[in-house]
């Protein structure tokens, strides 16, 4: 990976950080739901992720909200296509969240 998609990918993952779980008004990345963000050599970026739980009824609305986000980079030219893979392994657990959510949600390590 060159350093320019190195710094591409950590603009990504901080826009990211403005995607809100609609459940529980943390964003994904401090949740730790984001596994990734990869970007190729098309400028296509790859976002992968998991979500709290199987079945999540707002997975569509945090794939919308997660392109949404990344518009901005889309528009300027920087990245072009924005895919969203959804992983269920590794499985997803409270351990995966910042500091600062845990905190926010009141969980104890």
């Amino acid at each position: 990976m060159s350093e320019e998609n190195s710094e591409l990918e950590e603009r990504i993952i901080a826009e990211l950080e403005n995607v809100t779980d609609p459940e529980l008004g943390i964003d994904i990345v401090n949740l730790g739901l984001v596994y990734g963000a990869d970007v190729d050599s098309d400028l296509n970026a790859k976002i992968t992720m998991t979500l709290t739980a199987m079945g999540c009824p707002l997975a569509e609305t945090i794939v919308s909200d997660i392109k949404s986000a990344l518009s901005d980079l889309q528009e300027f030219g920087e990245i072009n296509e924005v895919d969203v893979n959804i992983v269920w392994n590794p499985p997803w657990d409270k351990s995966k969240m910042s500091r600062y959510a845990k905190i926010a949600l009141g969980v104890a390590d």
